[in-house]
């Protein structure tokens, strides 16, 4: 009997020996989280064409700063550029994630968040920073459908489309007859036309995808001629810390002909691509993406990119070109550094992009915003101080690239005390009159942005070039090539 008593404490010490381990260990994280480096530099110095790239400062723990939803009060709602207005295309709805307007008007909403996590101490802790800022309930798994049939600005009908099959599903897209879904391990095909408000019978799959990991997200975007599907699969770690093998299939835009069935990988090297879309002036396929962490509070800005086939921009071994993260020890594919590509724009480190829409034709958002892109900035979990948290406006040229400084279109997401949040800013996408709406997932809410009085958008201009005439003088001297002549005393030699 003593025996069995002294073996029964032994057993009861060790627990609590490791229970209180476990405590400190949870303690010591919170408080590096909570306390851990701030930046000093403003979030634009992190935007733009060229953006300033600090010093890594690599961090064995993430620091974390997370403003907690607070949602918002009657009547309360974001504020927006002068001469925009914003309200409410439809409330109450769970956890909203990604949007498309049908030919007809109607709306298609994602209720729907990440798939089960695995288990473990580390998703044990994601989850708990997730619920931290609202993000930590199941997944609702439906597709919901608003319709503002008089048009005056709130979607008076709302209907679920569709539960059954749904996975966590987001991607979506609508095209000669069939709606497409994107599940986080599979795209679906469904027969579907415009003024229904049911969606049944059984789904194909045209894909299977890589499911969960860290960027669960799948987005989908059809090209203009409705041939071909393009799907955005997120990467399943931050710099590929479990193998490369944990990652094939993932960081990557998958391109799918709808007529073959045949896939490819159209564009690698993306750590998590969201949103796509086409320019209207190109014809070019972008995209926002979310690049790497815990390099610091400036490191690394996530980007607005253009995506040609067979693109590569780097992820993990790289970011902006040609900086290595010395943190990655997989091996790096033979002259990638030789390829790899430049973003077009950066959107600011940790902000957190996600939904992206280009100014089109018959918009209703004034002069100021008749020629760019437009991107939801979810807001950072692990800045300090927080970034994002707002929909900007990145002005682009005649000529279909980006310049100049983003505009604020939508701001007071974050409270004045930067520790509350009344919402996050998610997707983005036209209603039938020309308005932008806006999604926010934490506070169940589609905002609804205008210019009241503004005419509707013409579009820009189609860029329409003719390509250079070919070299025909293959024979020819270097000095009628180039135009130049090298001198000795120009040569220097080792």
């Amino acid at each position: 009997m003593q025996t069995y008593f002294a073996q029964t404490m032994s057993i009861l010490r060790k627990f609590l020996i490791f229970l209180s381990l476990a405590v400190l260990a949870i303690v010591a994280f919170i408080a590096w989280s909570m306390l851990g480096e701030g930046s000093d530099r403003p979030i634009a110095d992190s935007m733009g064409p060229a953006p300033v790239l600090a010093e890594p400062d690599e961090q064995g723990l993430p620091s974390v700063s997370l403003p907690k939803p607070s949602g918002w009060a009657e009547g309360h709602k974001p504020s927006a550029a002068n001469g925009l207005v914003v309200t409410r295309f439809a409330e109450r709805l769970d956890h909203p994630r990604t949007m498309l307007t049908l030919p007809n008007g109607d709306v298609l909403v994602t209720e729907t968040n990440s798939p089960p996590r695995a288990s473990g101490f580390e998703n044990w802790v994601m989850k708990q920073l997730m619920g931290r800022v609202g993000a930590g309930g199941a997944s609702p798994n439906r597709i919901v459908l608003l319709r503002d049939a008089d048009a005056n600005g709130t979607a008076e009908q709302r209907f679920v489309l569709r539960e059954a099959d749904m996975a966590s599903p987001s991607g979506m897209a609508f095209g000669a007859g069939k709606l497409f879904v994107a599940n986080h391990n599979a795209v679906l095909a469904f027969d579907f036309e415009p003024g229904a408000t049911r969606l049944g019978g059984k789904p194909e799959k045209l894909m299977a995808l890589p499911p969960g990991g860290n960027h669960w997200m799948r987005n989908l975007a059809l090209s203009k001629d409705g041939k071909d599907l393009f799907v955005a699969v997120g990467s399943a770690s931050n710099i590929a810390e479990y193998g490369n093998e944990k990652e094939q299939g993932r960081a990557a835009i998958w391109e799918i002909d709808l007529a073959s069935g045949d896939k490819r990988q159209f564009a690698a090297g993306l750590r998590n691509p969201n949103g796509m879309a086409w320019n209207p002036s190109t014809g070019e396929l972008w995209a926002t993406v979310q690049e790497r962490d815990m390099l610091g509070p400036d490191l690394v800005p996530d980007y607005l990119t253009n995506v040609p086939v067979g693109a590569h921009y780097g992820w993990p071994w790289l970011y902006w070109k040609d900086v290595y993260d010395d943190r990655v020890d997989n091996p790096m594919p033979e002259y990638l550094a030789e390829y790899v590509r430049k973003p077009e724009y950066a959107l600011g480190a940790h902000v957190s992009a996600l939904g992206l829409l280009f100014s089109t034709g018959g918009n209703r958002m004034g002069e100021r915003f008749a020629n760019g892109a437009i991107v939801a900035r979810h807001g950072s979990w692990n800045r300090r101080p927080p970034s994002g948290y707002d929909v900007i406006f990145i002005p682009f040229d005649e000529r279909g690239n980006p310049k100049g400084k983003a505009l604020t279109v939508l701001a007071g997401f974050l409270a004045a005390d930067r520790g509350t949040t009344h919402g996050r800013p998610t997707w983005l996408a036209w209603d039938a009159t020309g308005a932008l709406l806006v999604s926010d997932d934490t506070a169940g809410i589609i905002w609804r942005v205008e210019a009241p009085g503004a005419a509707l958008s013409r579009g820009p201009r189609e860029v329409n070039e003719k390509s250079l005439p070919p070299q025909r003088e293959l024979d020819a001297s270097l000095d009628r090539q180039f135009k130049m002549k090298i001198k000795r005393d120009e040569v220097i030699e080792e």
